[in-house]
């Protein structure tokens, strides 16, 4: 199994001039907490709803505030065409719940997270992982 056919394939991406409030209001809207944040369609980071907590509005940052102030710029990718293993190993090992999924020319496509998995994954690694990474 491909990590296409188990990612969210429609994903909201944040751009660099957005605000945190707008990003807050898009996220209390579609339900998630999580948002890949592009250049383009190029992947530069992500931010979560727990980020805008912390390091946004507990520092004092007004709601006007650039998204790019905030963002986490090491996210971890996995390929649209990776085997599922690939992204389990690396939730597993990185203790991540969610990772954006790009293609072979670094475009964003998707995202997978541990509840895409819990729902379409059958195979038997797949709960060992699931578990591991919610520890």
């Amino acid at each position: 199994m491909k990590i296409r056919d188990v990612m969210t394939k429609d994903v909201h991406l944040a751009h660099p001039g957005d605000t945190i409030q707008d990003v807050a209001s898009r996220m209390a809207k579609g339900g998630f907490g999580f948002i890949p944040v592009a250049d383009g369609d190029r992947l530069i980071g992500t931010i979560t709803d727990r980020d805008i907590v912390v390091r946004a509005l507990a520092a004092g940052a007004a709601p006007t505030a650039s998204v790019i102030e905030f963002i986490s710029r090491d996210a971890q990718t996995v390929l649209d065409t990776d085997d599922l293993k690939v992204v389990l190993d690396l939730m597993a090992s990185k203790q991540i719940r969610r990772a954006p999924v790009v293609d072979k020319n670094g475009r964003v496509v998707g995202v997978v997270s541990l509840g895409d998995l819990s729902i379409r994954v059958k195979e038997k690694y797949a709960g060992e992982a699931l578990e591991s990474i919610s520890r």
